[in-house]
């Protein structure tokens, strides 16, 4: 299997669920958004999907 390199912003997550929500009726705060946003970063860690690395 390819080994690719992909970055996961949890910023482009959380704009993307709000751009869902709102198409499904729903207008969720800024801090329900960055919970959905981590939640669903460490659903994909978690799931082996992506490796969670550290920049420092």
């Amino acid at each position: 299997m390819r080994e690719i390199e992909v970055f996961i912003d949890t910023e482009e997550i959380a704009e993307f669920f709000f751009q869902e929500l709102m198409k499904r009726g729903y207008i969720p705060t800024e801090v329900e958004l960055e919970d959905l946003a981590d939640i669903t970063f460490d659903y994909l860690v978690e799931k082996c999907i992506i490796d969670e690395e550290s920049d420092g």
